[in-house]
């Protein structure tokens, strides 16, 4: 078996590759005279326009966050803000996307819910928001002309998602009813496994809430404030695309950058928005110039909003390193003691 650190090298060494060779198929035949043409008619009223949209996506997920954290208790919204940033912030400098380990630790630090129950609704988000892509994926395939390779990821993703949903409700069916029949299901000489009954007792916890309702509407704004982002930097670049084109674009980065990555998704953010544009002929210079200047113009507002969400959080840049090293011993200190 792998010893985790060594595990972690080898996705490092990875992302670090396939972000070199992205950018290598990305910046080949790339003219840049001509991607200086088109910066110079950019118009930047449109760019702000969607930083705010995205910046706004962000706050919209930490609404969602302490919504679907309410059963386990009191979630100030301003906590969660500060945590989602403080987790952008760490994407951005480290490989591996470890914001998500990060924000987790921060708010269950700073509302006292036990960390496998914050890693839960994470896991919980990530699965709505597989769910939205997915349909959205299904209706866009439906009004656009995709290309074929598209069509059979879109028909393997809505497979894999239906499948991983469907186990999902009947596991919170089958626990509403046990639970109904005997309150001390799963304890006793006979009880699941103590981390695996928690998962589950959790996952039962914010699927049946009230609160869950309105954290799933959320997770619709969530990616319509992010699509009507980058639709915005396509209308300041003159691309003159039509809406679907920016949802299909997101949808195919969003995609693209689940994979082992390089710090801020370097390289293969440029990589699968210049295949988005492609679908709908977007020259590839072009598409490559937008590229940088779309992640440029929506990654700089998060590294001051993702630094004072540090610095709030009590981190500082001395110390964020040796914390991301020692998170996933700390997270696992964390899970026990709060088993105890």
């Amino acid at each position: 078996m792998i010893p985790p650190e060594k595990k972690s090298q080898i996705l490092r060494i990875v992302g670090y590759v396939l972000a070199v060779l992205a950018l290598g198929w990305v910046l080949h035949d790339f003219h840049i005279v001509q991607a200086l043409r088109e910066l110079a008619r950019v118009d930047w009223k449109w760019v702000l326009v969607g930083m705010g949209f995205d910046v706004l996506s962000y706050g919209v997920q930490a609404l969602r966050w302490k919504w679907l954290l309410h059963p386990f208790g009191k979630v100030k919204l301003t906590h969660a803000i500060r945590a989602v940033y403080a987790g952008l912030f760490a994407n951005l400098i480290f490989p591996l996307r470890p914001g998500e380990l990060l924000r987790s630790y921060l708010l269950s630090n700073s509302e006292g819910i036990t960390l496998g129950k914050v890693f839960g609704s994470v896991g919980v988000e990530r699965l709505v928001d597989l769910v939205i892509a997915t349909a959205s994926l299904g209706v866009v395939s439906l009004l656009v002309d995709l290309p074929r390779r598209f069509r059979k990821v879109a028909d393997t993703l809505g497979i894999v998602t239906l499948v991983l949903l469907a186990i999902v409700v009947v596991v919170i069916y089958f626990l509403e009813v046990k639970l109904s029949q005997n309150p001390d299901f799963g304890q006793g000489p006979r009880r699941l496994p103590s981390p695996l009954m928690r998962a589950l007792l959790g996952l039962h916890s914010m699927g049946t809430a009230v609160s869950f309702y309105p954290a799933v509407l959320a997770s619709l704004f969530l990616p319509g404030c992010q699509v009507l982002g980058l639709w915005a930097m396509m209308e300041a670049y003159g691309l003159r695309l039509p809406f679907l084109a920016a949802i299909v674009v997101l949808l195919v980065i969003n995609l693209g950058v689940s994979l082992p990555n390089a710090p801020a998704n370097v390289g293969s953010y440029q990589f699968f928005c210049v295949l988005g544009l492609s679908v709908f002929q977007v020259d590839k210079t072009t598409a490559t110039s937008f590229s940088i200047f779309a992640f440029l113009a929506l990654t700089i507002p998060f590294i001051f909003l993702g630094f004072l969400g540090l610095v709030r959080s009590g981190l500082s840049l001395r110390t964020i390193r040796s914390t991301v090293k020692s998170l996933p011993n700390e997270a696992r200190g964390r899970a026990t003691a709060g088993a105890a």
